[in-house]
Parts: structure tokens; C-alpha cells; sequence
């Protein structure tokens, strides 16, 4: 029998499949059927730093109304600073999901800034969450706004956030950065256990009758595997981190492309999203049948086995690969 387990952020896994943050962890029946069907660990739907924040001022208005004129009302409020505002609702799940399944629990927080909010990181550890996954999305539009500093919110954000937790934290990145293998250092250095590569940044589309800018969201393809996969070869055996692999990840070939990359763990949700979270256990067996088809004994056997480090000709992932394949499309053209 082949052994599928791994680990991440120091969590042992009974195979690389995890489900990432969508709307999937919002039901505890839905998680409960992910683990049926073979899911190693579920990554909740994101916490916004918005979300934090908005309902954090809302309450200080309300707790702060009409003290103008009863100055002495505000000796019966609350120290805001310890007060636990936000959304509970968030925390509450992470509780009934740790009561329910046996699965690690990954909570999400999303945001950008420094500040308050990251509190609620401490307050996701307190809750029972086995793991965090910070993610980090952003689209900075100031021109005057550097490529520098916009690496170092991120590097201070982590360490930031860090302080608040002890339990494993991984980053998931976006891959539009110029230097990327020196942030994800960076970043190792500031606190990560683990990066996520990559975040899905949705674009938004053009209604031209309302004029009106439109949110758009796509699932992903097969074909989207190529960019994260590209990296997560490039950063297998260069940064002291476990690397999750995410977007375009629907077939058990993608698995195992992944895995030979250097990915301890993929993470999915079009293809839950789109085919039922029964496609864990289909996924599982075809990984399964592939490694003994190939004589292998263990995910950990494969792991990196086609990474930078590891591949005769390095410079594939490099500007090489980019001569090779216009070069190979020029001989299509008659």
C-alpha cells in the first residue's frame, strides 16, 4: 500500500489534499462530508480585516453615543482596547468544526494593514484553530507607493501578526512580485511556516450598458496549475518553509505534478465547488492507483523529485523555457 501521508505547518496528514478557504466551510455538515470522502484538512472561508474593523467602529459609535452630553456615562462602558467586538460568528465556527470532525482546521485571515484587527489571529488560536493562513490581498493603485514598501507591509504584517499566535502560520502570496524567492525569505525570517502560492486575484469585468464596473468570479482549470507550479519548483529546497500549492488543481495528475514539484500539500475548491466534495475520495483513489502504477511507495518518495534543484536542465524553469516554447511553436506555423 502506498503511504499518501505528509505534513504541513507541522501538521501530519493523512494525504496532500486539503480544501481551500471557500464557502464549503461554512456548513459543518459540508466539512463532516469532506473528511468522509478523504479531505486531509480544511482551510475556513476568510475573515476580512473590513469585516473587523467595520463592526469594531460600529460599536464604538453605539457605545459612544450621546456621551457628549452625559460625560459621566462613559465610566460604565467597556475598555474598548480588551472588549470582544467583531465578527463572533467566525470564532464560533471554528469551534463547532474542532468539536465535529477530526480533520486540522486552518482559519483565514485576510487583510493588509497593521492595526487592531490582527488581534482576532490570537483570538482564532484561542478558539481552536490548528493552523493560520494569512492572506494577503492586496492591489496597490498609488503610483508614489514603492515595490519596497509594499514588501515590507507584508514582511511587517507577518511578523506582526506572529506575535499574536504560536500556532503554525502560513502566507498566501500573490505571484506579481519582482523578486519573489527574496520576499518568501523575507517572510521565513519574519514568522511563516508555510507559503501559499498563489492567491486568485478576481478581476473584475466591464458592463458596458450600465457602465458599470462588475465583480467577476471564474473557477479555475487545469491550465491555471502551470504558474504556481513553475514557483513552487523554483522555492522546493530554497526557503526554510512548507510550500502549498493552490489554483488549477482538478485531476490527480495535477496532484502529482505538484508533489514532484515540491509541494507538501495541494489545495483545492473549483473542483469541490464544481463536482461535489465526493470528488475528494475519486481523487484519492487515482492518486493512489497512479504511484503504484509507477512503482512508487510514498508521497514522500516523490516530493521534489522534479523541482529546480533536482532537474537536469534547471534553466527550464528559467528564461530557457520561454525560448523553447516560441521556438516550439514556430514549427507548427506552415
Amino acid at each position: 500500500m502506498v503511504d499518501l501521508s505528509t505534513t504541513y505547518l507541522g501538521l501530519r496528514l493523512k494525504n496532500p489534499l486539503v480544501a481551500s478557504a471557500s464557502p464549503l466551510s461554512k456548513k459543518v455538515d459540508t466539512v463532516r462530508r469532506l473528511e468522509d470522502a478523504g479531505i486531509a484538512a480544511v482551510v475556513m472561508y476568510s475573515l476580512f480585516e473590513e469585516q473587523i474593523t467595520h463592526e469594531s467602529n460600529a460599536l464604538d459609535h453605539y457605545l459612544n453615543l450621546g456621551t457628549e452630553s452625559y460625560v459621566e456615562a462613559t465610566s460604565y462602558f467597556p475598555d474598548l482596547e480588551h472588549y470582544n467586538v467583531g465578527p463572533e460568528e467566525y470564532l464560533e465556527q471554528i469551534r463547532k468544526l474542532k468539536s465535529s470532525v477530526q480533520v486540522p482546521i486552518i482559519a483565514s485571515l485576510n487583510g493588509i494593514s497593521t492595526g487592531g484587527w490582527i488581534e482576532y489571529a490570537r483570538k482564532m488560536e484561542q478558539a481552536g484553530a490548528d493552523a493560520l493562513e494569512l492572506n494577503i490581498y492586496y492591489v496597490d493603485t498609488n503610483p508614489e507607493v514603492t515595490a519596497q514598501e509594499l514588501e515590507q507591509a507584508y514582511v511587517t504584517l507577518v511578523a506582526d501578526v506572529r506575535q499574536q499566535v504560536h500556532i503554525p502560520l502560513a502566507v498566501k502570496l500573490s505571484p506579481y512580485f519582482t523578486a519573489l524567492p527574496n520576499l518568501a525569505q523575507r517572510l521565513v525570517g519574519a514568522g511563516a511556516n508555510g507559503l501559499v502560492l498563489f492567491n486568485r486575484f478576481y478581476q473584475p469585468d466591464l458592463d458596458i450598458e450600465a457602465l458599470e464596473v462588475v465583480p467577476s468570479l471564474v473557477l479555475s482549470t487545469s491550465d491555471e496549475l502551470r504558474l504556481p507550479l513553475r514557483w513552487t519548483a523554483i522555492l522546493h529546497g530554497r526557503v526554510a518553509a512548507d510550500l502549498a500549492l493552490t489554483g488549477g488543481v482538478h485531476t490527480a495528475q495535477d496532484v502529482v505534478k505538484s508533489v514532484m514539484a515540491g509541494a507538501n500539500v495541494v489545495m483545492m475548491a473549483s473542483e469541490l465547488l464544481a463536482c461535489g466534495v465526493g470528488r475528494v475520495a475519486e481523487l484519492r483513489t487515482d492518486l493512489q492507483r497512479w504511484l503504484e502504477e509507477h512503482e512508487y511507495t510514498s508521497i514522500e518518495q516523490m516530493r521534489g523529485s522534479m523541482s529546480q534543484r533536482a532537474v537536469a536542465e534547471p534553466a527550464a524553469y528559467e528564461r530557457a523555457n520561454y525560448m523553447k516554447a516560441l521556438t516550439s511553436y514556430d514549427n507548427r506555423i506552415y
